[in-house]
């Protein structure tokens, strides 16, 4: 499946997608096309299926029906090394290496480039460096990374990302935990790389207002099927959202940018 839609080509796409687990469905008839260059959030109450589509279209998961393709390819039928190459996934609650260093820890996305046995290239130590340059983390190369700050953490953990080169990035809840003095920091960091980069970005987020103000499209989910597509005015309409969260709001628009705002209203007394 691609779209023409927005005259551009599709990266990566999920067509009518089933999936389950042991314990039921968590998503059902999702159809969803990250066309090049697309900045999209993925929204959505908890336990709606998000994490689970991002492990779908990173391949980690396989459908239960329906199809996800990188490209014009099954991703199913695809190699782990060859997915690689194309999409880097920023997980939740990533599991590191003891003892690794800041250096260290990016250079694990040079991994889908590596031959075997083979080791680092200096091309891949050059990625890296220009990567860590890039994203202001060189500065911290020699330190342990869990000696980290949470922001500081994250900022490694997208670099590593990056330095696989790829063309599409997948993060799952990347401000999550974080400060708002650091949600922001990686949220305009995740931006310019749309912008001045062009690399297509699929995020799910917690906080629809942060959703709002940075993504360009938003995608909503509720129990497992998309209730909304479009951008964030057209998602993110009132009835809307007190349907699939079940809490009481209004929307107004954002006193700086041309944004819907989502303010929640307490029970009254």
């Amino acid at each position: 499946m691609t779209s023409k839609a927005q005259g551009g080509v599709s990266v990566v796409a999920a067509d009518s997608v089933d999936f389950s687990y042991t314990d039921g469905r968590v998503l059902s008839d999702v159809s969803i096309v990250l066309e090049r260059g697309d900045l999209v959030g993925l929204v959505g109450p908890n336990g709606s299926g998000k994490t689970t589509l991002i492990r779908l279209l990173s391949g980690l998961l396989p459908p239960e029906r329906g199809s996800v393709l990188l490209g014009s390819e099954d991703i199913g039928r695809l190699k782990r090394r060859q997915i690689g190459r194309s999409i880097a996934v920023v997980p939740q609650g990533l599991q590191t290496p003891f003892g690794f260093s800041v250096y260290e820890m990016v250079m694990l996305g040079r991994t889908p480039h590596v031959r075997p046995l083979a080791g680092a290239s200096r091309h891949d130590r050059a990625v890296v460096e220009e990567t860590m340059r890039l994203m202001g983390t060189d500065h911290l190369a020699g330190r342990p990374f869990s000696d980290l700050s949470g922001g500081e953490q994250q900022r490694v953990i997208v670099s590593m990302a990056l330095a696989q080169e790829p063309e599409v990035l997948l993060l799952d809840e990347p401000v999550v935990h974080l400060d708002i003095n650091h949600q922001v920091e990686i949220l305009e960091l995740i931006k310019s790389l749309n912008r001045e980069q062009g690399l297509t970005v699929l995020a799910t987020m917690h906080d629809l207002n942060l959703a709002a103000l940075y993504f360009d499209r938003l995608v909503l989910l509720d129990r497992g099927r998309v209730a909304a597509q479009g951008t964030p005015g057209q998602v993110l309409e009132e009835e809307r959202i007190e349907r699939v969260f079940g809490a009481a709001v209004q929307v107004r628009s954002h006193p700086t940018r041309d944004r819907p705002h989502v303010v929640v209203l307490p029970p009254s007394d």
